[in-house]
């Protein structure tokens, strides 16, 4: 009776736990942590100002670096990037997570600086859904560059320059 009821047990949690791990995802804070030298806690709204006093910040693009977006109400934990490549001053490739599909790593992927200010304060990125750069720009803090407080690199902020607003 009791092995009956143990194996009962089982099998009801098997039920309910294969659905569960299935849906678990990779999420773009994890792959940049995985692949890059960026080490930040917290949803990737939060990377920009988590990132102040430990890593340089700026608004140019670096290999490496990671593009730190805001929240939006279409992403309201914001997202985050790894670059890979930069091909000129308004085009580079990424490497991310979660983007086009839940779950879904894409490595090399276009993304775009559509801001007026050439600041990268507005970026489109490609959307494999679509086949294309997406419907609308995203918003972005900037860049978060690797190492543990480098030698200033050009174009970075300080933290009195850190006017974002991290809400989603």
């Amino acid at each position: 009776m009791l092995r009956k009821l143990i194996a009962a047990l089982v099998a009801f949690l098997t039920i309910v736990a294969i659905p569960q791990a299935a849906q678990a995802r990779l999420q773009c804070v994890a792959y940049a942590r995985q692949v890059g030298d960026v080490q930040i806690s917290g949803n990737a709204r939060e990377w920009w100002s988590n990132a102040q006093g430990r890593y340089e910040r700026g608004q140019r693009p670096q290999p490496g670096a990671v593009l730190a977006f805001r929240g939006t109400s279409a992403m309201p934990y914001g997202h985050v990037a790894v670059v890979s490549k930069i091909v000129d001053a308004r085009h580079l490739l990424i490497n991310h997570a979660n983007w086009s599909r839940p779950g879904m790593i894409e490595r090399g992927v276009m993304a775009i600086d559509v801001s007026e200010a050439g600041d990268w304060s507005k970026v489109r990125v490609w959307y494999a859904r679509t086949k294309s750069m997406g419907l609308r720009a995203a918003p972005a803090f900037g860049f978060i560059y690797p190492g543990s407080a480098p030698a200033a690199a050009a174009g970075t902020v300080t933290a009195s320059a850190d006017t974002g607003n991290a809400q989603g």
